[in-house]
């Protein structure tokens, strides 16, 4: 239903009598829900009969339920506030599972609501039946099966609590159809209270203090954690003189046109972030968990660094790194009570080589997939929305993009997820209408959700710009078979069976642009960015190419692969000490 479509109808008493299905909706509007993302089926039918009597929620009706998850990530990644999807039963709920799954890795305040078979049927096999709570109990935060009507709002208002407090995270409720059906008489509860985040105890911020007064070699860490306290995390790091580097998924936590920042760690981080990392005498990581792709080879990760660890949720600390000044909070508080006792660091020989590390950065020069990129990048504004696909594009983003506000960038991190770029873009321009909401997809990923360009021409969503990066190739496959498999290129290569990409946009009714060279791309992109609706834009660019830094799977941070390489002895190395570690895991 399009936003605004039947205003003025099924208001008030004309709703008719309550039921599960009224009842649920009327939930949602009155937690402040205007969107769901859905796909509807037999055994939810009901929930969207009951829709039409409910104008104030919009209704997206993406192509697929995993586009559904994807549109809902990325309106509650854009905006910190709840994404809410919607499938029926049996295929329509295991379709969501990999976007609760995403959600559930990159702390997602997601609420997925599917239908199921009658109470009387579950368990009997029944035409698309699924546990779907079982399925999702390891990717979720909580799940529901709502067995009785009456509980039915106010397992819906727990849920929301549940997604947004804390750490924040899916939660599924299912309901089966009958409860859809059944005559609702109760009262439809009031928003419940977030849980009020924890604040870092005064034992805990003195360690910390006298640890980072007396550091020579300062790095901070900051992660997806702290987005919501970029402010706090900016004027912490100015105020100490502390260099800063972002992961992944903390990109915008500090602007990065600050001469504090050091760009990305991790697998493909920056010289300047992974040699700081490895020479740090302390470590303040805040806002993460220190995933494998942060961190490299464990053993060899701030082998010199005292670490101290802020972070929401206490099962992260300690689980990974080992941290000597453990402390529980969320972000925004954490970075206002270091900021009380604030001394600015004078560290002038770790400046200098910070400075000399950081002059490592290339800038693409060659026609290929990262010239493109930088080219795309370039050109957005400051509150322009970037997502990405997965892959060599997705790291090639991360590194040329500059983002100076958190929430502009959007990505799947913790899973890996390809498909996601494309929906997650979509609802990403459906929560902010305002601004350009541009993804960068490869080749192999955007096939995966290309069927949502239906929901942008369904929805008219004009915002929304996607750029395919076309090397014919599962890229960042390809890559990890060129340096570690001596070019065996398995199942890799998709050029013969890819399709028209313009042609494949216009038919869905959505303009389309190529470019083939450096000397095309500059007019497509203007073309592109200028067409007054959502359009596409296809890069073709050279199959072989790779993205540099590189840590080897097994290596240190210190070992990575700083331009691209022949093998090398440091690269014959970094490989022989990750089998070792392989197996001896």
């Amino acid at each position: 239903m399009q936003e605004g479509e039947h205003a003025g109808q099924y208001q008030g008493p004309e709703r008719g009598d309550m039921t599960g299905a009224k009842a649920l909706w009327a939930t949602l509007a009155n937690h402040g829900v205007t969107t769901v993302f859905g796909y509807p089926g037999g055994a939810i039918m009901p929930v969207y009969d009951a829709l039409t009597f409910y104008p104030e929620v919009r209704h997206v009706l993406t192509r697929h339920e995993q586009g559904a998850a994807h549109a809902a990530e990325g309106w509650a990644k854009a905006t910190g506030q709840l994404g809410v999807c919607m499938a029926t039963s049996g295929p329509g709920a295991t379709n969501l599972v990999t976007g609760l799954a995403d959600a559930m890795l990159d702390s997602v305040p997601l609420l997925a609501i599917t239908g199921n078979v009658a109470r009387h049927l579950m368990g009997t096999d029944a035409f698309q039946e699924a546990d779907i709570t079982g399925i999702t109990l390891p990717i979720t935060k909580h799940n529901y099966v709502v067995r009785d009507v009456a509980e039915l709002p106010q397992v819906i208002a727990e849920a929301i609590a549940i997604a947004r407090s804390g750490r924040p995270g899916p939660v599924l409720v299912d309901i089966p159809k009958d409860i859809q059906l059944a005559a609702f008489r109760g009262e439809i509860p009031a928003p419940l209270p977030r849980a009020e985040a924890p604040r870092p105890s005064a034992e805990s911020v003195q360690r910390a203090v006298e640890l980072l007064r007396g550091a020579r070699r300062p790095v901070m860490m900051v992660g997806g954690g702290a987005q919501d306290a970029a402010p706090e995390i900016t004027a912490l790091a100015r105020a100490w003189n502390i260099p800063v580097t972002t992961t992944l998924m903390g990109l915008g936590g500090i602007p990065s046109s600050d001469p504090l920042w050091l760009g990305m760690p991790g697998m493909h981080g920056s010289v300047a972030a992974n040699r700081a990392i490895s020479e740090a005498d302390v470590l303040l990581g805040v806002g993460l968990r220190f995933d494998d792709r942060v961190t490299g080879r464990v053993n060899g990760f701030a082998p010199n660094a005292a670490i101290i660890h802020v972070e929401l949720d206490a099962a992260e600390i300690g689980k990974i790194i080992r941290t000597h000044v453990p402390v529980r909070s969320d972000a925004k508080h954490a970075a206002q009570a270091l900021l009380e006792d604030a001394t600015p660091l004078s560290h002038p020989e770790w400046d200098a080589k910070i400075a000399e590390w950081k002059t490592r950065t290339e800038t693409p020069e060659h026609w290929g997939a990262g010239y493109a990129v930088k080219a795309v990048v370039d050109r957005l504004a400051p509150e322009d929305i970037l997502s990405s696909d997965v892959g060599q594009h997705q790291m090639l983003a991360a590194q040329l993009a500059r983002f100076e506000r958190p929430r502009r960038w959007i990505n799947s991190g913790g899973l890996g997820t390809m498909g996601f770029g494309f929906p997650a873009a979509i609802g990403a321009g459906m929560a902010e209408p305002g601004v350009r909401s541009v993804v960068i997809a490869g080749d192999g990923g955007f096939q995966m959700t290309a069927q949502e360009l239906a929901t942008l021409k369904m929805h008219d969503v004009r915002n929304v710009k996607i750029c395919i990066i076309n090397n014919s190739f599962l890229g960042m496959v390809r890559q990890w078979q060129e340096l570690f498999h001596e070019k065996r290129y398995s199942e890799v290569w998709l050029g013969d069976s890819n399709p028209d990409f313009v042609k494949l946009s216009e038919a869905y009714g959505v303009p389309a642009y190529r470019a083939t060279s450096a000397e095309e791309l500059p007019g497509a992109i203007d073309a592109w960015l200028n067409d007054p609706k959502s359009a596409l834009l296809e890069v073709v660019v050279p199959s072989e190419h790779g993205v540099f830094p590189m840590v080897p799977a097994g290596a240190a941070l210190h070992e990575m692969i700083e331009t691209e390489p022949r093998r090398t002895p440091d690269l014959a190395g970094a490989m022989d000490r990750a089998a070792e570690e392989a197996k001896n895991a």
